[in-house]
């Protein structure tokens, strides 16, 4: 292996007799390439990302970050704020969806300020440093350089002083209600109820914070006034306590918390071990390489790799740990659906709406030991509260359309990712089709009655995004019939759901050749425009939930009357210019804007409905259309910048939909064994799996200038087939492209080469 870019080379000098030349030895480094800034210049009514810098590690409980944004604020941090109010822990999957247990601790110096406002620094980006594992940055109004670390539940932090009389940390648990206690000379307790939905009524995020300096200055805050009181309990609470500091002190704050008790938070504190500061930074910079080091990609631009690294950072994030160990190391976690401590895993912080498409399917293909603990916590979600989740954050949350659970539980049973308790699965999946949570609405199936009778979701009931809502219950009832035919289930049930999943005919309106909304009486709805987002459709239009029929595209081509006339809407996504009609919105949605400025027609790479469509291309004989306008993407809608991307993150999905394609394949339909190809974006990439093989793809010829694939071999063997199956990746071994400036349109064009549709195979 060459030593480039993406490798760090270090000089091994061998001290044997007369000296010999020292030589480099490549040390794979990926987490470097990682900025957790990407993604930060975002606002409501333009998102390049809607991230914010989550230090932390992988898949860890508790995430850190700096303040920007005023309290409560789900914008928390943006790239172009110029102040920091504080250190805040946070569990926000979304700006959308807010933020739940934080609580911040913020250096200042010269007058004990808690307020938000008055105790804000000034900070410059060049004095900022974002690693996922480390951040630092210079706070210029206090003189203060602030410097923290994780582990998945606990927190190092290291502030540098300068000489000062009053130099202090403010400690804010927040409003809505919460609790500090100052205690001995170091020590500080408290908890903060903060949050923003889907929690029981005893939800607290208990924390402890000790300190390598004892206090001089000792003062609590309650509902915004000063007090000698060493304990508060009220709206809003905080402390400030301080010392005299030389110049260069270096004072260290040792937090943890959690969400079962302060005694556990205590327990969760022993995280850190004896370790020192830098100690535990290279820790978690081991952690993050070996998570990242998973698959390792040669012979790109360094932006690319930034990109490709930063994007898989973020695919490992969410969704995140929400179980504890007890004194006798026992899995435990409160649950947020019933305030009980139970035992088991636990896992929240993400919406399947988006997620299921493709960031599930890569935990099950690259970390599926991981992905067997999320998916024993979905498990005990559906034990806890009677549904699995479909937006969690931490516990059930009204928000987005669809089933989607169905993709997520069955792909990875399908993939071998297995629950202990596989009744409880397929029961729990069952009941989700036929109620609906009686607190959040996007929870099982709205509209459940009407889908289950007529074969659709009426425009016309009073039930919003009703086409959306059809197209995807026809997805996760194919994925229940798969499950079921996985499960021996018996004939009749195995039928039931092989023919609701047809029901995306339902909606097909022939005059258009496009889904459209039907009415109670079977009419299609009126009037109709192709270009309006919303109403019958979930943050889109009829352009991009056409393509929603996952698995049978063949299906659809025959809808659409054939292979032709099917790539022909296919590039009028592309060539209709970015119109839109927001009416339904009665403003332009954050949506809207982001695909009118990307100019690529309607195709609305930010939202999560379209994107897979390019790759739809391979099952009409025309692959090459696909390998272009790929490249197109991810040319020039990701960049490694704080504007990298081209809308919403969306918890990994569009992170990990940017991993898969550079490696040159896709999911385009979970619960099938099959990823469709594209054309990879790096000379060469490699996989590392758990079962300790490894994949090759090697790209000859790849840059920019050669982006069709003229040739494919897998294991020395010409292949032309239009997917690779999962178990083929697992075996390892070796995918060679051969790259070219000109498409090959006779490579891919059979019709054994089509990936799986539900038409043309029943297995």
């Amino acid at each position: 292996m060459k030593c480039q870019v993406l490798i760090v080379c270090v000089l091994i000098f061998l001290w044997l007799g007369a000296g010999i030349p020292a030589r480099a030895q490549c040390v794979f480094d990926p987490v470097e390439y990682v900025n957790p800034l990407m993604g930060t210049q975002s606002t409501y009514e333009l998102s390049t990302g809607n991230t914010y810098p989550a230090i932390a590690r992988p898949w860890g409980m508790n995430f850190w970050m700096p303040q920007t944004g005023k309290m409560g604020d789900g914008w928390a941090y943006v790239y172009t704020a110029n102040k920091i109010r504080g250190f805040k822990q946070t569990h926000q999957p979304s700006p959308w969806i807010n933020d739940y247990g934080q609580f911040s601790l913020m250096p200042v110096v010269g007058t004990p300020e808690f307020d938000q406002d008055k105790r804000a620094s000034w900070f410059p980006h060049k004095g900022e440093v974002a690693k996922p594992y480390y951040y630092k940055v210079y706070l210029a109004e206090h003189d203060v350089v602030t410097e923290f670390t994780t582990t998945d539940r606990a927190a190092l932090f290291r502030f540098t002083f300068p000489e000062n009389e009053r130099s202090y940390v403010v400690v804010d648990a927040f409003d809505r209600g919460s609790f500090v206690k100052i205690v001995g000379n170091n020590r500080i307790e408290g908890y903060t109820t903060r949050n923003s939905g889907g929690v029981p009524g005893n939800f607290k995020n208990y924390f402890v914070i000790e300190f390598d300096k004892s206090f001089e200055y000792r003062h609590t805050f309650a509902d915004g006034k000063l007090s000698d009181e060493l304990y508060q309990q009220a709206n809003h609470t905080g402390s400030v306590i301080g010392f005299r500091t030389e110049k260069g002190e270096k004072v260290h704050a040792r937090v943890a918390s959690s969400f079962i008790s302060l005694e556990q938070a205590e327990r969760n504190l022993k995280e850190l071990g004896d370790d020192d500061f830098d100690a535990l930074v290279e820790k978690g910079k081991t952690e993050w390489n070996e998570v990242l080091g998973a698959i390792q990609v040669e012979g790109g631009s360094l932006d690319q790799y930034r990109v490709f690294y930063s994007c898989l950072y973020r695919s490992v994030l969410f969704p995140r740990k929400f179980y504890e160990f007890d004194a006798a190391g026992n899995i435990v976690h409160y649950s947020p659906y019933n305030g009980n401590v139970l035992s088991g895993y636990m896992y929240t912080d993400t919406g399947f709406w988006d997620t299921f498409r493709c960031l599930f399917p890569l935990l099950n293909l690259v970390y599926p030991s991981r992905n067997r603990e999320i998916q024993e916590g979905l498990i005990n979600t559906y034990k806890e509260s009677g549904f699995f989740p479909e937006w969690a954050s931490p516990g059930h949350r009204g928000c987005m359309v669809g089933n989607n659970s169905a993709s997520v539980l069955a792909d990875a049973y399908l993939k071998g990712v297995r629950v202990a308790d596989v009744e409880a699965l397929y029961a729990g999946l069952v009941h989700g089709t036929e109620h609906v949570h009686p607190k959040a609405s996007s929870t099982g199936r709205l509209g459940n009655e009407y889908y289950n009778k007529l074969g659709y979701v009426p425009y016309n009931v009073g039930i919003n995004e009703s086409a959306a809502r059809t197209l995807e219950y026809a997805y996760d009832d194919w994925c229940i019939y798969r499950l079921a035919k996985a499960l021996g289930r018996p004939e009749e049930e195995i039928d039931k759901y092989a023919k609701r999943a047809m029901n995306y005919k339902h909606l097909f309106d022939p005059e258009t050749k496009l889904m459209r909304g039907k009415n109670q009486d079977g009419s299609f709805m009126t009037p109709f425009s192709p270009l309006k987002w919303g109403d019958a459709f979930t943050e889109g239009n009829s352009w991009h939930y056409t393509w929603s029929v996952f698995h049978d595209p063949q299906g659809l081509i025959d809808l659409m009357g054939g292979k032709e006339t099917f790539v022909r809407m296919l590039d009028s996504v592309f060539a209709v210019p970015p119109l839109f009609d927001a009416s339904y919105y009665g403003g332009v949605i954050h949506e809207i804007r982001e695909m009118t400025v990307m100019n690529m027609g309607n195709y609305a790479h930010g939202n999560q409905p379209i994107q897979h469509m390019i790759y739809l291309y391979n099952y009409a004989g025309q692959p090459w259309k696909a390998q272009y306008w790929l490249r197109e993407v991810m040319n020039r809608m990701y960049t490694p910048g704080p504007d990298g991307y081209c809308g919403d993150e969306d918890n990994g999905q569009t992170s990990a939909w940017y991993v898969f394609s550079a490696m040159g394949f896709y999911p385009v339909c979970p619960g099938t064994d099959q990823y469709v190809l594209g054309a990879p974006l790096f000379p060469r990439v490699t996989i590392n799996f758990e079962n300790g093989e490894k994949m090759q793809i090697i790209a000859s010829g790849n840059d920019d200038g050669h982006r069709y694939v003229e040739r494919m071999r897998l294991n020395r063997k010409v292949y032309t087939k239009n997917y690779i199956t999962h178990a083929d990746l697992l075996k390892g071994g070796r995918i060679e492209f051969r790259m070219s400036e000109q498409p090959n349109r006779l490579r891919g064009i059979g019709d054994a080469d089509v990936p799986y549709s539900f038409s043309l195979k029943r297995e």
